[in-house]
């Protein structure tokens, strides 16, 4: 960087050389150039949750008469640029960085100090009237912001993203289930065919995951609610004011509408990442089964003419650079891979989990960077599968009727009146001569018409009451 365009800050290793316009300071500097390792950042949600967790340390520490006013206003005001990403570029830090998150949370310590200076009109780098470790970090460790940090983005990203958008997921399919009760369709198990279904009982099922998969979105939310703000560095809680991580844990509660708590234990919170694995492997959960409602909707609508074909799904653009009219499902085929990719997220979280040794894990930024992107994939996946997939599904009923009257599994409902033996005769003998079931049983005079055809009809063996 030329001189002119630079100025000169220092930690405690020396001086270093930092943009002139760059809000951050040496220690942030440093890390830019320790760290030139994949150009990943960390999500808008992250840096929000920290700016949170800086201001209500602000308001916390002011309220317990160890911040003045005056540092109190200029910090809360450069804090709340934060939250609302006014200061994004200026948080440039890799991924990829020390375990602890400690350049990421000087990387914010620096930023609020020097928006503060900048506010009270004093000389950015000057740590003059607002230090970046003594006023932003006070009571503070990063070993306790980064995990807290952690917590507020992916609890926040899960209450206010994720769960409201696998709701309208999961309303937009019970309306078709409601809709397309009275369609009847061959079932399958095995991939073979299996005894009758409602399409809306086929399509109930997937409303169902979507709407137990938001349930478990908000049971990740609970894993995530106890905070390790307040253990400073170990655990023990140097250098912070005993009542510091309840009061910071409430002021989140207030701004977020998520009931936060201090950590129960303060060893466990900060050494372990166990609520995060929790969290990490419920929203894996929620990707199995959007995987199962991607592909049934992609299975179901396969054609148009030599496929199942039992419903339609929108067109949303060209399937095929060479084959003209060539229509594809992309949309169940961008949710399965987003989930294939949340997948693989949740195995780098779990990994993260597991390095944790003696009090503090060192795989935190890793761990923030999969876990909030899991949440950012499903979230965009789930709406898009939702708008452009999901509310366009049609019936094929002719084509599912057709293919009832074909299958061998209709054999299934004579078998209390004639017995196994016979009904697995008639169904081998149907698919040797190529007839239907009922063309078989009806040669055979198995029972009487009426009695035959009120066995055959497909909506009575949707119930176990065998009622239509």
């Amino acid at each position: 960087m030329p001189a002119s365009d630079t100025r000169m800050e220092s930690d405690s290793m020396g001086p270093m050389q930092v943009p002139g316009w760059a809000l951050w300071g040496a220690q942030t500097q440093r890390a830019v150039e320790n760290f030139p390792i994949s150009g990943y950042r960390f999500d808008r949600r992250f840096i929000r949750a920290i700016g949170l967790i800086k201001l209500a340390a602000a308001e916390v520490n002011h309220a317990l008469g160890l911040l003045d006013e005056k540092r109190l206003g200029w910090i809360s005001a450069a804090a709340r640029e934060v939250i609302d990403g006014k200061l994004d570029d200026h948080f440039v830090l890799d991924v990829f960085q020390t375990g602890s998150g400690t350049s990421t949370n000087m990387n914010a310590n620096e930023v609020i100090a020097n928006r503060a200076i900048q506010l009270a009109g004093g000389k950015v780098g000057s740590r003059d009237p607002v230090h970046p470790n003594d006023h932003v970090n006070m009571g503070q460790s990063s070993n306790d912001v980064i995990p807290t940090a952690i917590h507020v983005a992916a609890a926040e990203a899960l209450q206010v993203d994720l769960s409201p958008a696998l709701r309208e997921l999961a309303a937009t399919l019970g309306g078709k289930a409601d809709r397309f009760r009275d369609v009847i369709k061959i079932g399958r198990t095995h991939l073979q065919d299996a005894t009758p279904i409602r399409l809306g009982q086929e399509i109930g099922g997937w409303a169902a995951q979507a709407r137990l998969s938001a349930d478990r979105a908000a049971r990740a939310v609970a894993a995530l609610r106890e905070l390790p703000i307040g253990g400073t560095a170990v655990g023990t809680g140097i250098n912070t004011h005993p009542e510091f991580g309840r009061r910071v844990a409430v002021k989140l509660s207030e701004w977020t509408g998520i009931t936060f708590d201090e950590a129960g234990d303060h060893f466990e919170a900060q050494s372990a990442k166990d609520g995060v694995c929790e969290a990490s492997g419920l929203i894996r959960t929620i990707a199995v089964a959007l995987t199962k409602i991607a592909n049934d909707v992609r299975w179901l609508a396969c054609g148009p003419r030599c496929g199942f074909a039992e419903i339609s799904i929108p067109a949303t653009q060209p399937g095929s650079s060479i084959m003209p009219g060539k229509v594809n499902p992309v949309m169940s085929e961008m949710l399965v891979q987003v989930c294939a990719q949340v997948i693989g997220n949740d195995t780098a979280v779990t990994l993260g989990g597991r390095d944790s040794v003696f009090q503090l894990n060192v795989m935190m930024p890793l761990i923030a960077r999969n876990l909030l992107e899991s949440i950012r994939l499903l979230t965009a996946g789930v709406r898009t599968f939702t708008t452009r997939c999901a509310a366009g599904i049609e019936a094929n009923a002719d084509r599912c009727a057709r293919m009832i009257e074909q299958s061998l599994a209709m054999c299934t409902s004579l078998a209390p009146a004639i017995g196994y033996d016979q009904a697995a005769a008639i169904a081998k003998e149907a698919f040797a001569t190529g007839r239907t079931v009922r063309e078989v049983a009806l040669a055979k005079k198995v029972c009487p018409p009426e009695k035959l055809n009120a066995l055959l009809d497909p909506a009575g063996m949707t119930s176990p009451s065998g009622g239509g």
